[in-house]
């Protein structure tokens, strides 16, 4: 699902999967790190990650960080990608964050209607720098 569109086609590469065991194991072993799997008849469809981040600012507040969202596409438009976005807040408040956020590729249009429907605002102006 990592490379089932545009974006990931060019930066995954599921030939090898190596670096994304070893990614796994550091994400299993930290506890702020939550990786949901959706699962049906015996095949995955959906996929979220979702990380608490401890913080100074908000007078020393959690914040967590939505990532990875990923539904199958013959399961899209099921209510799957809402029913891990909801788990997604739920866990938070339940982890005490202040706030949840996520950044979505600037091409991808119809995932901010998904996200603004969900009550997800704008807000931010984001850079990156590869490494």
């Amino acid at each position: 699902m990592l490379a089932d569109d545009p974006l990931g086609a060019h930066r995954e590469s599921p030939a090898d999967l190596t670096p994304y065991r070893t990614a796994f194991a550091r994400i299993d072993g930290d506890p702020n790190q939550h990786l949901v799997v959706a699962v049906r008849d015996g095949r995955t469809v959906g996929t979220l990650h979702l990380t608490v981040i401890p913080g100074l600012s908000r007078r020393g507040a959690a914040r967590s960080l939505i990532e990875a969202v990923r539904i199958h596409a013959d399961a899209r438009a099921t209510g799957l990608g809402t029913r891990l976005i909801e788990w997604a807040i739920a866990e938070s408040r339940r982890q005490d964050c202040v706030l949840v956020q996520l950044t979505s590729d600037a091409t991808r249009v119809d995932a901010h209607r998904f996200y603004e429907r969900l009550g997800f605002e704008a807000s931010h102006l984001g850079f990156k720098m590869a490494l």
